[in-house]
């Protein structure tokens, strides 16, 4: 098995990515499943105690998060800046819907997030810490991607 990095310069959406700019990906994943570890967010036993409300350390972290989200979006916005190949950076508005997906979406993300007791993103730190058993939730997750996006044509959108 073997990956093939392209050499081009950096590229719009839809192109390939040139091997800089994948290498860049990998050392930041790399960094935040390292920072993610370190902070115990992907602890069974941290996620089982916000669960529980028997501490308020897992919701201070999500808080924080939102608030560095809320801070940077503020901070591109103000700054006007451009993506590296000098298209302005634009976050299109959300049309938000209303109905009883956004109960069963969010209903299905928990419970798969209490069984496993891991959210989607920590999944592969805890891969790469050694609890290998992750890989099933990992592939199960990617089956139910790929089956909300093959019947999506089919839902009430």
């Amino acid at each position: 098995m073997s990956i093939e990095l392209a050499t081009e310069k950096p590229t719009r959406q839809g192109e390939r990515q040139s091997g800089i700019g994948l290498l860049a990906y990998l050392l930041l994943g790399i960094g935040f499943g390292i920072v993610l570890t370190k902070s115990e967010v992907v602890s069974w036993f941290r996620i089982q105690e916000m669960f529980r409300f028997q501490s308020p350390r897992m919701y201070e972290i999500i808080a924080s998060a939102v608030a560095v989200a809320a801070a940077s979006v503020a901070f591109l916005k103000k700054l006007g800046l451009k993506t590296i190949s000098g298209d302005p950076i634009t976050i299109p508005p959300k049309n938000l819907g209303h109905g009883v997906r956004y109960a069963a979406g969010g209903t299905i993300f928990g419970l798969g997030w209490a069984l496993t007791g891991a959210c989607p993103g920590p999944l592969f730190a805890l891969v790469g810490s050694g609890v290998t058993v992750m890989i099933v939730a990992i592939i199960t997750a990617l089956a139910g991607t790929w089956l909300y996006g093959f019947l999506r044509p089919k839902l009430p959108h």
